[in-house]
């Protein structure tokens, strides 16, 4: 690895930086999601976001936040915006015309427990709600920085971004990818979000354009290595671990890492990527990137 292990935190010391930053996001968005919307509507919102989920993509928020010295407030609005943008592209790639599936977060998927429709429309007004938090009149965050949390989320978001991505793999499906194509399509579904919530992060504070470009480096290499970890899992891990259906991919005669490279080159890819992000943290030459090298790992070495 580029970085000692001995700068790598414990288990211990995750848990006591993360579960404070956790606890304020399930506070705000049990505050903000679905409260005043339609009873069903906000039943299947609230259903989608609350109680569930690795909330990675907040905490690199936070971690990226706190590397620049950000604030605070417009961090946890960044971190609750882009949950419910990752909220959202769950409850439609769901559906039966995406990927059809029935089971999310170890619970029934959305469109099995309230219909179609209702999820539909439940993903749609999770997405118009990232970008009314990020948006507040009261909040002392200024209208540039708002603006620019919204085009970085956007970005994210679209079609050059998670959307592009999962229209590359629905039209995978069958089809052999060579590693560079498979990368690209990753990087747009899986780790446009992921880097735009490192990028999200930065933006709540200021930095310098070398180390703005590291982080960006850095959230490219954890946004691919936690794709090519979920395929490893999807191989490896049963189906109550996961909290989602294992074996889905091959079934779906989807291309993955594990079917590109076989189970040790993916994990032999993993774990390359993880040493481009500690790379890049170092790189960077920030004072304070102990959260966002913890994350990295986390990513590489979990196991649902």
């Amino acid at each position: 690895m580029t970085a000692p292990d001995a700068l790598r935190w414990d288990a211990q010391r995750l848990g006591a930086w993360s579960e404070p930053l956790l606890a304020r996001v399930e506070a705000a968005l049990s505050q903000w999601v679905g409260v005043d919307a339609p009873v069903l509507l906000g039943d299947a919102m609230r259903y989608a976001v609350l109680d569930g989920g690795k909330r990675l993509r907040p905490l690199l928020v936070f971690a990226a936040c706190e590397s620049v010295d950000g604030q605070a407030e417009a961090a946890l609005r960044a971190a609750c915006a882009v949950e419910l943008i990752h909220a959202y592209s769950l409850v439609h790639d769901d559906l039966p015309c995406m990927d059809n599936d029935v089971l999310r977060r170890g619970k029934p998927t959305v469109h099995v427990k309230f219909g179609e429709a209702d999820a539909l429309l439940a993903g749609d007004a999770l997405q118009a709600l990232a970008f009314e938090l990020l948006t507040p009149e009261r909040e002392g965050i200024a209208p540039a920085v708002q603006a620019h949390l919204c085009r970085l989320l956007a970005r994210a978001a679209g079609s050059q971004g998670m959307a592009g991505g999962q229209a590359i793999d629905l039209a995978s499906v069958g089809v052999a990818l060579d590693e560079a194509r498979l990368r690209e399509m990753h990087r747009l579904k899986t780790g446009a979000l992921l880097q735009g919530s490192v990028e999200m992060g930065a933006a709540c504070g200021s930095i310098d354009a070398q180390a703005l470009d590291a982080l960006r480096a850095y959230g490219s290499a954890v946004g691919l290595a936690f794709q090519v970890v979920d395929d490893i899992l999807d191989v490896t891990a049963d189906s109550q671990t996961l909290g989602k259906t294992a074996g889905k991919d091959a079934a779906s005669d989807k291309p993955t890492y594990v079917s590109l490279l076989g189970l040790d080159g993916a994990r032999a890819q993993a774990r390359a990527l993880l040493a481009q992000a500690l790379e890049a943290l170092d790189r960077s030459e920030l004072a304070d990137t102990g959260a966002l090298r913890a994350l990295a790992y986390m990513v590489v070495d979990r196991d649902r």
